[in-house]
């Protein structure tokens, strides 16, 4: 008796996932089909963008290792000079 009970009771996150599906009814297709082509552009570029932050992530550590090494070596030490 007790599980007759518990599923004849619905969760509000179900209702509340049905009443968004029948308001998804209400759109034209013609919408429904530019809201899923908007989210298909936006998943697509987001891969491009995220490559494009790697490398530029990558180039600036390279570039910070090579700034530091030369501002370190490229001091140079004059042996020639006469001390009085």
């Amino acid at each position: 008796m007790g599980k007759k009970d518990a599923s004849a009771t619905k969760l509000p996150v179900d209702q509340y996932r049905k009443q968004i599906g029948k308001q998804d009814y209400k759109k034209t297709k013609s919408v429904l089909k530019a809201t899923r082509l908007k989210a298909e552009a936006k998943k697509n570029s987001s891969g491009f963008r995220d490559a494009f932050l790697v490398i530029a992530a990558i180039l600036f550590f390279v570039l910070c290792v090579y700034a530091f090494f030369y501002l370190n070596l490229s001091t140079e030490i004059n042996l020639d000079v006469d001390v009085d």
